[in-house]
Parts: structure tokens; sequence; C-alpha cells
């Protein structure tokens, strides 16, 4: 018998979980899981999705 590792989880790249996108005071842009409270600094911009979606909605809108 051989012992196998548990696969470590990453929670922010389960597929299938939304991610909403964060800005702060200064126009910095984030990708923010859906279900997780904002964290303080930030607003939400009003976009989410799929990661990539988000990544591509920031991709477009940060020109910074």
């Amino acid at each position: 018998m051989t012992e196998q590792t548990p696969a470590r989880v990453n929670a922010y790249t389960i597929d299938g979980d939304l991610f909403k996108v964060l800005i702060n005071d200064e126009e910095q842009y984030s990708i923010w899981p859906e279900q997780k409270a904002v964290p303080a600094g930030w607003y939400e911009k009003g976009f989410s999705g799929s990661k990539e979606e988000v990544s591509a909605y920031i991709d477009k809108h940060w020109t910074d």
C-alpha cells in the first residue's frame, strides 16, 4: 500500500465558483470570491462571474 498525499484545494480556483470585481480608492482592481465579505477599503464594482470572466473585465477596464 502506498501513501498518497491529499490534494490541496485552493478555495480561489474551484471550478464553478463565482467571483466579483473589487476596486479601491486608488482605482486598483481585485478578484474576490463572491461568497466572502468585501474587505475594508474595497468596494464592489458591480460585475461578477467566473474567474476568467472577471479577469477579462479587469483587463478591459483597468488601464493603469
